[in-house]
């Protein structure tokens, strides 16, 4: 059986794109008592504000109340992605190859003598099992398994004005 969040993602996707969203990711997440259905949307031009998370909210909360996925009592929220991304499936991966991102690990790896948990670097390729990450000093292949999360890395240095 699939997934709430495959679920949900299978039935809100064609009204998120018929609204001129694309629609990035679903989260169905317990964070102490309360459960939260995080949607996260994008547009073309990139810039979602309150209106567009307001106008998406609007379109989706009866669909998702009539089709009762959820059992539990839960909060909607609709958001952008942000500017730096999280990255949790294979796609957001392949288009954020040649992308400076960071994973945070579960446990330290052997290639570094400060046991680090985050290393930032390029993201160069990935398969069902790896991450190859271009680093300073070369490549980099880290076991999925041992990633907690992966996200891209928004260089505040060289913004554009």
């Amino acid at each position: 059986m699939a997934s709430i969040e495959d679920r949900v993602e299978s039935l809100i996707k064609p009204k998120i794109e018929n609204l001129g969203y694309k629609l990035y990711d679903v989260q169905f997440v317990k964070e102490g008592q309360n459960y939260f259905l995080r949607i996260f949307i994008e547009k073309e031009n990139g810039n979602i504000d309150l209106n567009d998370c307001e106008k998406v909210n609007n379109e989706i909360d009866t669909l998702l109340d009539s089709a009762n996925y959820i059992k539990e009592q839960y909060f909607l929220e609709v958001s952008s992605t942000g500017i730096e991304k999280i990255l949790r499936k294979d796609e957001h991966l392949k288009e954020n190859i040649g992308t400076k991102v960071q994973l945070n690990l579960f446990k330290p790896i052997e290639e570094f003598k400060e046991k680090k948990k985050e290393i930032i670097g390029i993201l160069k390729d990935f398969n069902d099992n790896n991450i190859v990450l271009e680093l300073e000093n070369g490549e980099i292949i880290i076991d999925r398994k041992n990633i907690s999360q992966i996200k891209t890395i928004f260089d505040w240095d060289n913004e554009i004005n």
